[in-house]
């Protein structure tokens, strides 16, 4: 019979965590905790890249720019229904999972690759860890507003950005595990801030000085799925482009769903472009004079850079920006009055949600 080392009981034990992300903004909310994953002893972060955003725009990018660690696994799953890209998500999700059989498994936000990623985990008895926990747009309409839904229902450990988040779940009856450990995308926007102004040229590239353009983006299901929808968000860019030049980097599948309607853009007030990657479009938002988006993660960064944003949907999950002035829903005549946020104040919450996973998981 082959010896069996006996175990250094002086060194800690790597806690192994699988983290699920599929798109765009996900990558970006990843880049922080992952630096300290790799930096700090005792754990270790295996990446799953499930494909949902597969344009080399609007994935491989990231990882190159914000010097990311490649992914462990790349799934490539991607196109079709909700039910069924979730479902390959989740079938493939389990296999690694099985795999590694990690300590936990950690997601981010609201998408397809969310819920599959949760899903999987508790199928496999694996605790799920939920960075941006809490959000509600109180709209079951949209995917996303399900995806947040279901799995913070199924979380073990619930990572809050602000205290209204942490009200939400209160009120679905979850109170154990929930910690408000700030907006990740905060530290991001700290971190990354003399990168994109010493790499990004974007603004030369299109010929643009600072605060003399708009910066508009759409791309949600909710938005797409309505042939009226599309129709009156671009009636709307072109009615604010009279005051003020607009960009809009265009998602795939904005420019699939405009072209099939066979709808387009004056070029004299909207310059299209195709997407931008995390360093030119933070530099694109931070010099822009307002911002108009169907986006959460674009709602709060025109924050963090004091510039006001339009949101391009009846409601918004991050209502503290509504709250605080410098967010106005496009139904609504004018913003609030102007005011700091609170829930913005903290830094190194990357490091505040390490914290919570050191204490949350055993050693």
């Amino acid at each position: 019979m082959p010896k069996v080392p006996t175990p250094d009981l002086t060194l800690p034990r790597t806690r192994r965590i699988v983290t699920v992300l599929g798109a765009r903004p996900q990558f970006i909310k990843a880049f922080p905790l992952s630096k300290l994953f790799h930096t700090r002893p005792g754990f270790e972060e295996i990446v799953v890249h499930t494909g949902q955003h597969f344009d080399a725009n609007m994935s491989d990018v990231f990882f190159a720019e914000l010097e990311m660690k490649a992914p462990a696994y790349s799934l490539g799953i991607h196109g079709g229904g909700q039910a069924a890209v979730t479902g390959r998500m989740l079938g493939a999700i389990e296999d690694i999972l099985v795999s590694e059989r990690p300590a936990a498994v950690l997601v981010y936000g609201d998408t397809n690759s969310t819920l599959a990623g949760g899903l999987a985990a508790v199928k496999t008895n694996i605790p799920v860890v939920h960075v941006e926990s809490g959000l509600r747009s109180f709209n079951r309409r949209m995917p996303e507003e399900i995806n947040r839904v279901v799995v913070d229902h199924l979380s073990s450990l619930l990572l809050c950005p602000t205290s209204n988040a942490a009200n939400n779940l209160a009120s679905e009856g979850i109170t154990g595990s929930v910690h408000r450990v700030g907006d990740v995308m905060f530290d991001i926007a700290r971190w990354v801030a003399p990168m994109a102004r010493e790499k990004s040229s974007v603004l030369e590239r299109l010929g643009l000085q600072p605060r003399t353009y708009g910066a508009a983006t759409f791309h949600r299901n909710e938005t797409l799925n309505s042939r009226l929808r599309v129709r009156e968000i671009v009636d709307y860019l072109h009615q604010q482009a009279a005051a003020i030049p607009l960009i809009l980097p265009m998602h795939p599948h904005t420019r699939e769903v405009l072209s099939s309607l066979s709808i387009t853009f004056d070029p004299a007030v909207i310059t299209i472009t195709e997407p931008l990657g995390y360093l030119d479009m933070y530099e694109l938002v931070r010099l822009s004079s307002v911002v108009l988006t169907d986006s959460g993660g674009l709602q709060r960064e025109a924050y963090f850079h004091r510039v006001p944003c339009i949101t391009l949907r009846d409601e918004t999950e991050w209502v503290e920006t509504v709250e605080s002035g410098w967010n106005r829903l496009w139904t609504e005549p004018d913003y609030q009055p102007r005011r700091e946020i609170p829930d913005y104040e903290r830094i190194d919450v990357a490091g505040a949600i390490f914290d919570v996973l050191d204490r949350f998981l055993p050693v």
